[in-house]
């Protein structure tokens, strides 16, 4: 939004007092005194007039290691959410870029800035996602041959992009998806009749969880792990 149209909706002022605001050097942004509100603002600019802040949020990054039986949601009136796991002012601001299920644990980023997370969510982007994952019965190289291909999924009708497989041990492997199907992995699993039992997500894009993170804990993302999205 412009800077001008901002200032006239928050403050119910004309554009001729913003106008005035603006010849008098009494609007500031990000810290600098303005004289033009032709200046395209993002929820994160900080905006001041006449000396009062009107907006000064500040963009916020986080990588949690979820625990298991914890919701990906940041509100549920019956189970502990990844919200509630967060000690921080503002936390309610958050939402989460990508989900696990209740079981799952592993990497969950959490943000308050929605273009940020769009561009690691969003179907077309097709950021690598990657799992441990420990299976109930032995895991074979027909498992990742069939990955590889794509597997067919009726309900939607469609066929899954291309994964990769890794197989780690008897019932372990590390998969790498390219979305974000409605339990995807243990839908590829089960095609072969193998249940999932443990799934545990280690990476997002060049994002990879902190090993240093215990089951609950959280940090925030540095610099490089943010920009690489």
């Amino acid at each position: 939004m412009r800077l001008d149209r901002f200032i006239e909706n928050t403050l119910s002022y004309s554009a001729q007092t913003v106008r005035h605001l603006f010849a008098e050097r009494k609007i500031f942004l990000n810290g600098i005194a303005v004289d033009k509100g032709r200046h395209q603002i993002s929820a994160f600019c900080r905006v001041e007039v006449e000396g009062n802040s009107l907006q000064a949020r500040t963009p916020a990054y986080l990588m949690m290691n979820k625990p298991k039986g914890c919701v990906s949601a940041t509100s549920d009136i019956k189970n502990m959410t990844a919200l509630d796991l967060i000690d921080l002012p503002n936390k309610n601001d958050l939402h989460l870029a990508g989900r696990l299920d209740f079981n799952s644990t592993g990497l969950l980023l959490l943000t308050n800035d929605g273009t940020w997370s769009r561009k690691i969510t969003q179907p077309q982007q097709k950021t690598p996602k990657t799992y441990w994952v420990e299976t109930l019965d032995e895991i074979t190289a027909e498992y990742a041959s069939k990955f590889s291909a794509g597997m067919y999924f009726r309900f939607e009708n469609l066929t899954t992009l291309p994964a990769e497989l890794k197989i780690l041990s008897t019932n372990t492997a590390e998969i790498t998806i390219y979305e974000g199907r409605y339990h995807q992995i243990k839908r590829m699993f089960g095609f072969f009749q193998n249940e999932v039992i443990a799934l545990h997500r280690l990476s997002m894009g060049k994002i990879e969880l902190d090993p240093n993170l215990l089951a609950g804990e959280y940090r925030n993302l540095t610099e490089v792990e943010i920009s690489s999205v």
